[in-house]
């Protein structure tokens, strides 16, 4: 079944976390603190790969974790690194913050693997927090979070040249006469319910790959028809040929439909409104005479004024097709060569979380001792004879939790707190 979009969650490894432990052997005096480093939480990674064309193995599995790394141990053991965790898209798939709708990676061209969320750093050991005034540090760091997303991918397909339309003009039938495509085709609407790919091959040239684009109707930008599913699938490509029923054999009016379906591109991305197109009169088949010039001089006195080139043609008998394909050929190559890609807009490494290890412990009935690094640091940078230094100080202990697990610990007004040489009393 083909899929060109999915909301998946992805999380990258755990860094493992520290360890507290201290050297305790025979005829080794003040062995001092051996806690090892935890382990590096695995990398969430995107890679192409071109066996795939659908995002259809999305609908069954929506959670994509890595590894976490291993805490560390005793003995200044390091913890094992978590394994990397290699998601496979097919080329074309953009990947999207879905809370924001801000582009993260654009997986085409060049950009064949990428690493989106980079797994959590492991924390370090306790024999890393030995110091002149803590040399029994009974704390470790814990290990770094990993980063988590819920992402949307979206499948934009890769051509140079996309047709659009109303459904039943010929879409399908063009396509499979000048390429290797075999869609299905019949006479109603909505036969092509996904996008069809197929490289058009010239003699004397390079050729081009043209898509062709599910049938368009008025409110596709708005959500109305399937026209909406596929509407993304036209932001790629260079030119973009507009097929039209020129004979009206279904009774509508063929200026309409293109200025229809020009508002719904415009609509749907204002700069869809300015790429070149060439309009495709199909279904010429049908008239003779003077009822065949007298709608093809409708469409060219309406478009070919703004620059846009009609060219009558008939799918069925391969009519026109040849001067369309040449002309299209000749367009490609007088416009920017460079690929469409999505720029990134978010950026998952902006994620920003602080890790940094402290303990809380009840040494005697109202006695309580809070120590860790930073701590340790806020106190020799922080002037606690001022009003302003104390106030920042108190405003760091409430933030970073400390407060909050004092409580917890059934801290009374009156109690006294220790960190390191300071003692302070305790009120709310």
């Amino acid at each position: 079944m083909f899929a060109d979009s999915a909301k998946i969650y992805i999380r990258s490894g755990k860094g493992g976390d520290g360890h507290v432990s201290f050297r305790r052997e025979i005829y080794v005096p003040a062995g001092g603190p051996d806690g090892g480093d935890g382990g590096r939480g695995g990398d969430l990674i995107f890679e192409v790969d071109e066996g795939l064309n659908t995002l259809s193995d999305f609908r069954y599995v929506k959670k994509y974790c890595a590894e976490d790394g291993e805490s560390g141990g005793k003995k200044r053991c390091h913890g094992k690194d978590g394994s990397d965790l290699i998601i496979k898209v097919p080329e074309g798939t953009v990947i999207k913050d879905t809370e924001t709708g801000k582009v993260i990676a654009d997986m085409s061209h060049d950009n064949r693997r990428e690493v989106i969320l980079k797994g959590g750093n492991g924390g370090k050991g306790n024999q890393h927090y030995a110091t002149p005034t803590m040399q029994v540090p009974k704390y470790a760091q814990p290990g770094q979070s990993g980063r988590e997303l819920n992402v949307t991918l979206e499948l934009k397909v890769i051509a140079d040249v996309g047709l659009v339309g109303f459904p039943n003009v010929g879409k399908s039938t063009l396509l499979s006469r000048v390429t290797n495509a075999r869609p299905k085709i019949a006479n109603y609407h909505f036969t092509t319910l996904n996008p069809n790919l197929g490289v058009v091959d010239l003699e004397g040239g390079s050729g081009f790959v043209m898509a062709d684009i599910p049938g368009l109707i008025e409110g596709a930008s708005e959500g109305i028809g399937l026209g909406h599913e596929f509407l993304k699938h036209i932001e790629r490509t260079k030119v973009i040929i507009h097929m039209v029923d020129a004979a009206s054999t279904e009774g509508r009016d063929p200026v309409e439909d293109i200025n229809t379906i020009n508002s719904e591109l415009a609509a749907y991305n204002e700069e869809l409104a300015h790429r070149p197109q060439v309009i495709a009169a199909n279904k010429l088949d049908v008239l003779f005479g003077e009822a065949e010039a007298e709608a093809v001089n409708k469409l060219k006195n309406e478009f070919e004024p703004k620059g846009i080139k009609v060219f009558p043609i008939s799918a069925v008998s391969g009519k026109g097709v040849k001067e369309l394909l040449y002309y299209i050929k000749e367009l490609l190559e007088s416009i920017d060569t460079a690929p469409v890609i999505f720029e990134r807009e978010f950026f998952p490494s902006d994620i920003t979380f602080s890790n940094e290890p402290y303990t809380v412990v009840q040494e005697e009935e109202h006695l309580f001792a809070v120590e860790g690094p930073r701590i340790e640091r806020m106190l020799g940078y922080t002037n606690l004879d001022s009003e302003k230094g104390f106030e920042f100080f108190q405003r760091f202990l409430k933030e970073s939790g400390i407060l909050d697990e004092l409580e917890a610990m059934g801290i009374e007004e009156g109690d006294t707190v220790r960190m390191y040489g300071l003692h302070f009393d305790y009120y709310k």
